[in-house]
């Protein structure tokens, strides 16, 4: 660490003010990363890399446990107005999730040695198709614990994420028509109209009384088709975005969505076809890991109060990581998740800078829990 160098929570606010002013969306993240390599020089980190997709790698610190904080660079589409309003940092990205990101930085850049190894990860592409982490997960890494860096608010600690299947569901008609003569065939948009929603009013069934986060939900998200305004469509291709949670898995809900689509063609007399775009598996983590453990002490120590730990119905980069490396994963990060992906989207500078004493505290907690398990 530079000499001259303090890292005072006024440096930390304006490093992320900084960050904001870099608009970056997936597979953008460049001007991100070298801004990121600069502050980890500056602060003290080693072996400083930008790996083959864009991914930022440092080290902070020695000895076990070795611990992953990764957060993401990437913003999704749509400025906003880098600005302060009282508590309120304004900008894309503020908390989904560069106030998560900056706080992790800071809080491994205080990791003295033989206190633990940190390894900081700026990753790109959450969100798109998370080329970042799927690079990063063919690594051999040897980490013992990661933390995700996603806003849950400072008192909760994210356990769980649905998966993710995205669908293309295409219908066809055998015949078009003038749209004079609408009745000489069928019209595949109309079609698909009904198809849509049968497929997703048989998928969502049957789930009375569940809670959000353990609802399968299949979403409308785009469609297309027709070729001209005076002639009827003959096919017609939706996309639907479904998310499944923790008691289900992709291959169930596939061998469900093909089931529907043959006998929906059937009761309608149309063709109908479908492709898979993206899934991601559903995960959960276990709630008593020393991860878990070590954040909940964190969180009593400033906030005193204990923290809840939360089922949310994204999906992220700790569902890949998660179901492939096999070790103890949480997801936290400062910011309301309700601002993410916004308008206006801002975070409060107080809990920013809670998040990251909070985070510094758990990595105390964790070396001690880490150390105690070996024993």
């Amino acid at each position: 660490m530079n000499s001259h160098f303090t890292v005072t929570p006024s440096f930390t606010v304006k490093a992320l003010e900084k960050a904001l002013r870099l608009y970056t969306p997936s597979l953008s993240e460049k001007p991100m990363a070298d801004f990121l390599v600069d502050k980890c020089d500056d602060l003290g980190f080693d072996d400083i890399q930008i790996d083959e997709v864009g991914n930022v790698i440092a080290k902070k610190g020695t000895g076990s446990p070795k611990i992953m904080l990764c957060g993401h660079m990437d913003v999704v589409p749509g400025k906003v107005k880098v600005r302060k309003e009282g508590d309120s940092l304004y900008g894309r990205g503020a908390s989904d999730a560069k106030a998560p990101l900056m706080a992790m930085l800071f809080a491994a850049a205080s990791i003295q040695n033989n206190n633990g190894t940190i390894i900081f990860v700026a990753a790109v592409d959450e969100e798109g198709s998370a080329t970042g982490i799927k690079n990063l997960v063919k690594k051999e890494m040897d980490v013992d614990y990661a933390v995700f860096g996603e806003p849950s608010g400072v008192k909760q600690v994210t356990i769980a994420y649905k998966g993710r299947l995205a669908i293309n569901l295409k219908v066809s008609v055998e015949d078009s028509s003038h749209a004079s003569a609408p009745w000489l065939s069928k019209n595949a948009i109309h079609e698909s109209m009904i198809f849509a929603k049968e497929l997703k009013d048989r998928l969502e069934a049957d789930q009375d009384g569940k809670t959000k986060g353990m609802l399968l939900t299949a979403t409308m998200t785009e469609i297309k088709g027709g070729i001209s305004h005076n002639v009827t469509p003959k096919e017609c291709e939706t996309v639907f975005d479904i998310r499944i949670p923790v008691d289900m898995n992709c291959k169930s809900i596939e061998q469900k969505i093909a089931t529907l689509v043959k006998e929906i063609s059937k009761e309608r007399d149309v063709e109908a076809f479908y492709s898979i775009l993206d899934e991601t598996e559903p995960f959960e983590a276990a709630h008593n890991s020393p991860i878990v453990r070590a954040f909940t002490l964190g969180i009593i120590e400033v906030e005193h109060s204990r923290p809840t730990l939360i089922r949310k119905t994204g999906t992220g980069d700790m569902n890949v990581l998660g179901n492939q490396w096999n070790i103890p994963v949480v997801t936290y990060g400062p910011g309301d998740p309700h601002e993410a992906h916004t308008i206006d989207e801002k975070v409060s500078i107080d809990e920013y800078l809670r998040g990251i004493e909070i985070l510094k505290k758990t990595l105390q907690h964790l070396k001690r829990l880490h150390d105690k398990k070996m024993q």
